[in-house]
């Protein structure tokens, strides 16, 4: 016979073992509403008619992991405001396909950014691997469009990032090109739209050649955050 304490023990680990096997299903996120489709630790995501809405969480809806640690986003307006300012210039001074910005805005302690919806599939959904291989060409004539961009200034376009100085020219790089950011369109191959410009900018030109890799590690250094309460970004 085995003492009560180990007998305790042996039942919460099979009660363990069994959940872990058969885990209930996962609640939608409470902070989801109608409209919204995905919820990550920093955004949430709609689509409406024409429209793809990103915006951020309100402190509210900061997500609690199962240690019961908060996640407090941080850039949560700033990085909107740079993929618009690096939508904006990538249309002005190249080809590259890129959603057309609509607005972006600040309403009740969350940041808001619309841009046009595109229709197609991720490149990373292309089952062939000949037909990502097609898409892959066309995405390396881009990135070189981009690498042919340069500046002395390191950081956004948005003009709100603190350098630190190098002496070298920097090349525009978009900072997240992995292929879940290329929308592809799955009949002709060819790209509709490169998204997800949170982290553009010009950097040092043996980043682009990550493309593929999340480089959401090198975060940008940011000037000293503004409190405003509601406002209108500039378009």
């Amino acid at each position: 016979n085995l003492p009560g304490t180990k007998k305790k023990a042996i039942t919460v680990l099979c009660h363990f073992r069994s959940s872990m096997s058969n885990p209930k299903p996962r609640e939608p996120h409470p902070a989801r509403e109608d409209g919204c489709f995905a919820v990550t630790p920093e955004r949430k995501y709609y689509i409406r008619g024409n429209a793809f809405i990103k915006r951020s969480l309100r402190p509210k809806e900061f997500i609690t992991n199962w240690k019961g640690k908060t996640h407090v986003p941080r850039l949560r307006k700033e990085l909107l405001m740079n993929e618009a300012a690096a939508l904006r210039f990538i249309r002005q001074h190249t080809d590259i396909p890129v959603p057309d910005i609509y607005c972006g805005f600040e309403d009740d302690d969350a940041s808001y950014l619309i841009s046009q919806n595109i229709d197609g599939v991720n490149m990373s959904d292309l089952k062939d691997e000949t037909q990502k291989a097609a898409a892959h060409v066309e995405l390396e004539k881009h990135l070189a469009k981009l690498k042919g961009i340069k500046s002395k200034r390191l950081g956004g376009p948005s003009g709100i990032v603190i350098p630190p100085y190098h002496g070298e020219d920097y090349v525009f790089c978009h900072g997240d090109c992995s292929q879940h950011n290329v929308i592809v369109d799955p009949e002709t191959l060819r790209i509709k739209a490169i998204v997800d410009w949170e982290y553009a900018g010009f950097f040092q030109a043996w980043r682009l050649s990550f493309h593929f890799t999340c480089a959401r590690h090198h975060r940008l250094r940011w000037a000293r955050r503004r409190t405003i309460r509601w406002s209108c970004w500039n378009f």
